[in-house]
């Protein structure tokens, strides 16, 4: 081998969003790898096991067409301490074993931060995909983590460029890459897979006839308020005749059983496959949600979004008016589902489809 040798590059991911964010990536070495042998990109793939779940973790990487990770952590659930302290654990080993010249993190999960840390204590670069994103809330962990890694990455690979001021207000201006958003690249390269007919077939549902809905988010999920408000407002659109579709994460199902909430008229299933999702988020009515990836997917396919959520970090879909900011309160989750007619253009919004070779050829250059 000629050149300078592989660039070694570890990535961390332990939860479903990064299995999918972290798929482009992978590709996109890959093709690196096929143009530049003398360049060669060597990426060691780490699973923290944070989901741990067959249809949140080994399905997603076989539809991804993700690489088995080299390292299994195994972490699994705990609370938020007790879960990091263990990832931190297990990669302070693998990466001093491995010594990857970067470690790559994605997005806002323990595994995130667990991986920064990591990374930060035995003096490797850190890369951060999702960088500079806030919703101000420090109450949620999400925000914690993220803020943090950005404060120890090297290398800031920003989605908008609202992500990009974020950053600059906090004072960080080095390694900033406003690059766009992965999960363009992801969702154009799975819809033309999706099976949306059989998709809806499976669930006899009609185009333009069903509600969508997610719900997985600590902020939700861990106040019995909140989600029993959520799920109130759902079974009230369900009962006015609307279907309400959703894929329930285990987390929110386990709590829903501990409540003994037994929703009536919502049709719950199991963890969809991404695939499954796009094809049922292209044919919804309306998407109500609390995830990041689906509000971005809704205003790429053009779907009216609800957040169920009282901030979100993609403000640019809630100014252009194709998502709508409810929180938990009922009334107005149905009122915004029933009102939900966005008009007007979509501005295009995080990236061209490119963005994950634009990071590989950043890495490639600055590593």
């Amino acid at each position: 081998m000629t050149g300078r040798g592989a660039l070694a590059v570890a990535t961390v991911v332990g939860a479903r969003p990064q299995f999918i964010k972290a798929a482009p990536v992978s590709r996109a070495i890959a093709a690196h790898n096929a143009a530049s042998p003398d360049r060669l990109i060597h990426e060691i793939l780490i699973h923290t096991g944070q989901h741990y779940d067959r249809e949140m973790s080994a399905v997603f990487f076989a539809e991804l067409g993700l690489p088995d990770p080299a390292h299994h952590l195994g972490v699994g659930s705990g609370t938020h301490g007790v879960q990091t302290g263990e990832m931190l654990k297990g990669l302070d080993a693998v990466l001093a074993a491995e010594r990857p010249a970067v470690v790559l993190v994605y997005g806002d999960t323990n595994s995130t931060l667990a991986g920064a840390l990591a990374a930060a204590k035995l003096h490797i670069p850190v890369a951060h995909v999702e960088a500079g994103l806030r919703s101000f809330n420090r109450r949620m962990p999400e925000e914690i983590n993220r803020v943090v890694t950005d404060h120890l990455a090297t290398w800031l690979f920003c989605p908008s460029q609202e992500s990009v001021r974020n950053l600059a207000r906090e004072g960080i201006d080095k390694g900033v890459h406003l690059v766009g958003d992965v999960m363009y690249d992801v969702m154009r390269w799975h819809l033309g897979r999706a099976a949306a007919g059989s998709a809806l077939a499976r669930l006899s549902l009609e185009p333009g006839r069903y509600a969508l809905a997610t719900v997985h988010r600590a902020e939700n999920t861990d106040d019995p308020a909140r989600l029993r408000a959520i799920f109130a407002a759902l079974e009230s659109l369900a009962a006015d005749g609307m279907r309400v579709i959703v894929p329930l994460h285990p987390r929110t199902r386990h709590v829903l059983d501990a409540l003994g909430v037994a929703p009536a008229r919502v049709e719950t299933l199991p963890p969809a496959s991404h695939e499954t999702m796009l094809a049922l988020e292209a044919s919804a009515r309306v998407i109500l949600t609390d995830s990041g990836g689906v509000q971005k997917e809704a205003y790429w396919l053009g779907v009216p979004c609800v957040t169920l959520r009282d901030e979100t970090e993609w403000v640019e879909t809630v100014a252009g008016g194709w998502n709508a900011l409810v929180g938990a309160d009922p009334d107005r989750i149905i009122d915004a589902a029933r009102r939900a007619r966005p008009q007007g253009q979509r501005a295009p919004l995080y990236g061209e489809g490119d963005v994950a070779a634009r990071l590989v050829g950043v890495l490639d250059e600055a590593a």
